[in-house]
């Protein structure tokens, strides 16, 4: 492996992960079972694990639905190759803001991921991620708080 092929493969799998994020975020799951091998695992924390990629996607599906807003972003990557597989270290920070409960959760950790080049392009085989710290607060303890905007929320008229 030349240094520019990996160089070309981390740059590929940086653009997977970030790929990854947005999906869930923007709650395209379709798209997001693209970023994910078949036999993908997935452990959130301690409270969420999931074998498969259609159980990955169903879970994070019932976890995120359109009453919950979620920003994830992943930062300081840390990603070794080795042929066709690869690792990756990646630090997150993330907010969950649920309106109906008056809730917003946020908190950093950092993931440990895997991956593998199937059929020329790479996938997440293994993702999870250990809280470094997670908080809560109730929004009606910040008297300003105001959501103006939700891309998840139906428009007027709808």
């Amino acid at each position: 492996m030349t240094p520019t092929d990996r160089r070309d493969d981390i740059d590929a799998i940086k653009s997977l992960k970030y790929r990854y994020l947005r999906c869930v975020d923007l709650r395209l799951w379709e798209e997001l079972a693209d970023t994910l091998a078949p036999e993908v695992s997935a452990s959130y924390g301690r409270r969420l694990s999931y074998t498969g990629r259609d159980e990955v996607v169903a879970g994070l599906k019932g976890q995120m639905t359109d009453d919950v807003i979620t920003e994830h972003q992943a930062h300081h990557p840390e990603i070794e190759v080795d042929g066709d597989t690869a690792t990756g270290r990646w630090y997150l920070q993330d907010r969950v803001i649920v309106p109906a409960f008056d809730t917003m959760i946020f908190g950093s950790a950092f993931y440990e991921d895997t991956y593998a080049r199937h059929d020329g392009r790479w996938v997440i085989t293994s993702t999870g991620y250990k809280r470094t710290y997670e908080a809560m607060i109730n929004l009606k303890d910040v008297p300003s708080f105001q959501l103006t905007d939700n891309h998840l929320a139906a428009a007027d008229g709808q």
